[in-house]
């Protein structure tokens, strides 16, 4: 059995699904940046979320993991939340073509004029669903779970395995 790594690809390729491991302190990853449409429509593949707090023990010179939630992610739901929510409030306004290219120029979404003029002919015929990542341009995508964790209202597509509970 081969060890998954985001430079090889997906952990559980078979169910199109990447397992992501952060800390709490700050609950962020990193994967490849193949399209610009990732941040409107998501990643194109699921997400299991695992969030940790680490302890250390100097005096007996050992760690403990603790996990404190574990979620699964849909594919429809890894996109950005703010560019998301914002793209559904313009089309909710009756927005056209060119109230959404002027809105992901001004959020900087990588493409040419082209591009986000097609993306936004696409958003207007089909609509993202909102994602529940925070998703900061880069060379690669650094991806944020915060929204994820906090997560306190049920969504479809949003399955919490292990909820995390701050008052613990």
């Amino acid at each position: 059995m081969m060890a998954g790594s985001s430079a090889k690809g997906l952990d559980l390729p078979s169910v199109n699904t990447d397992i992501k491991v952060t800390s709490v302190v700050q609950p962020q990853s990193s994967c490849p940046y193949r399209d610009s449409k990732q941040k409107i429509y998501g990643l194109g593949y699921n997400l299991i979320v695992f969030v940790y707090i680490k302890e250390d023990d100097t005096k007996q010179k050992k760690g403990k993991l603790n996990f404190l939630s574990c979620t699964f992610v849909e594919s429809s739901r890894t996109a950005d939340y703010q560019t998301t929510t914002g793209l559904r409030a313009i089309i909710a306004n009756n927005g056209n073509e060119d109230d959404i290219f002027a809105f992901l120029s001004d959020h900087k979404i990588p493409g040419d004029d082209v591009t986000l003029m097609n993306m936004a002919h696409e958003i207007l015929k089909s609509p993202p669903k909102i994602g529940y990542l925070t998703i900061s341009n880069a060379l690669q995508w650094r991806l944020q779970y915060s929204r994820i964790v906090a997560l306190d209202e049920t969504v479809d597509g949003i399955t919490p395995i292990v909820k995390y509970n701050a008052k613990n």
